[in-house]
């Protein structure tokens, strides 16, 4: 019970790790990458899809995102859901081709988008520790049904804390890493 508790606890904060990192590669730098449109949501007749899905996206240079949708008549509408997300671009359509340049960031936007990494980092660093307060209440329900002797769930608690460390630690790395490339000019 004991192992298998770990084992759910530390698979729990390494999803909350990877989504943190998804949500990191969708805060640009300005450097145009595909996956920044991930997230972008497009009406395609009455329900709502990732454009991903409806459209082919390549880079065409280092700051430009090229948007080609597979229907002519969805161009439009890939067009303002681009507009309308929370990215600050400003794409503009060539026949078929929909253009995206990514604007270049000023102090002031950087220290805005670093407030947003931080943000993010710390409801993940919550989100880990949720985990930890949910094994430690396993553990203490267990303790109560006699099912686990007190020296194990003492020892367990020590070790999910430990666990929790190392995740958080991880997290602040992560946040680090952006806030240095977020600062590069």
């Amino acid at each position: 019970m004991i192992a298998e508790l770990k084992k759910v606890s530390e698979s729990k904060m390494q999803k909350s790790l990877e989504s943190l990192k998804n949500d990191l590669q969708k805060i640009r730098t300005g450097r145009a990458h595909t996956g920044l449109l991930d997230h972008v949501q497009v009406d395609y007749y009455g329900s709502m899809v990732p454009v991903n899905q409806i459209a082919n996206i390549t880079l065409i240079d280092a700051r430009t995102i090229g948007v080609q949708p597979w229907e002519k008549n969805m161009a439009s509408k890939v067009e303002k859901a681009i507009r309308d997300c929370d990215l600050g671009l400003n794409p503009a359509s060539q026949g078929e081709l929909i253009r995206v340049p990514m604007p270049s960031l000023t102090e002031e936007r950087r220290r805005d988008l670093i407030k947003v990494v931080k943000n993010e980092g710390e409801s993940t660093k919550v989100a880990i520790r949720n985990l930890r307060r949910d094994a430690n209440t396993q553990l203490k329900d267990a303790l109560k049904k006699h099912e686990i002797p007190e020296d194990d769930e003492r020892k367990t608690q020590d070790e999910i804390q430990k666990l929790t460390d190392r995740y958080v630690a991880d997290v602040d790395k992560m946040l680090a890493l952006k806030e240095a490339e977020l600062m590069q000019v």
